[in-house]
């Protein structure tokens, strides 16, 4: 974990500063400010946030339990506000989420979209699935032309996992 920053749930007053730093970074499809709240409600649980020495939001990883797959957590966005980047915390957020919702939960991998372009990401997945020993599978989840909007990138799914580490982590019901 990069020096003075904690990692903690994301809590309904956090909702405003997720959605600021998901528009400053200018690569994220930004959802509405109503849905940042709503993550913040109600899946707080699977989520993180990066808070600096003030208490103040720098990063944010959100995420879901999959309703067909509930081993499985799925990352919809990562975001590290401009001024706390190249300091490692996407990948410090990724750990402490995985672990934490392993152990809470009971999760054994990740999966994500990512779209090609997105060399940061793509780097990001894959350092996870290396540092855990896990196998990572991609394949083009949504491909270009089922987005209503032109130009969009297909987005590729990369499914991680299992993942040992999350497996000795999860709850103690399960071990």
């Amino acid at each position: 974990m990069p020096e003075g920053l904690i990692l903690d749930a994301p809590r309904l007053e956090d909702g405003a500063a997720l959605w600021r730093i998901a528009r400053d970074s200018r690569t994220l499809d930004l959802n509405s400010s109503y849905s940042y709240l709503l993550w913040c409600r109600d899946f707080a649980a699977t989520s993180v946030i990066a808070r600096d020495e003030g208490g103040e939001p720098v990063g944010f990883i959100t995420g879901y339990v999959r309703p067909r797959r509930p081993q499985t957590l799925v990352v919809w966005q990562v975001a590290v506000d401009e001024a706390a980047r190249g300091r490692g915390l996407a990948a410090a957020m990724l750990d402490g989420l995985a672990a934490r919702v392993a152990r809470e939960v009971g999760i054994d991998g990740i999966e994500t979209t990512v779209t090609p372009d997105n060399t940061p990401s793509n780097r990001l997945f894959t350092s996870f699935a290396e540092r855990h020993g896990a196998a990572v599978e991609t394949e083009v989840l949504f491909d270009a032309d089922v987005f209503p909007e032109s130009g969009h990138e297909p987005e590729v799914l990369y499914r991680i996992g299992p993942v040992a580490s999350l497996v000795d982590a999860g709850p103690p019901a399960s071990r």
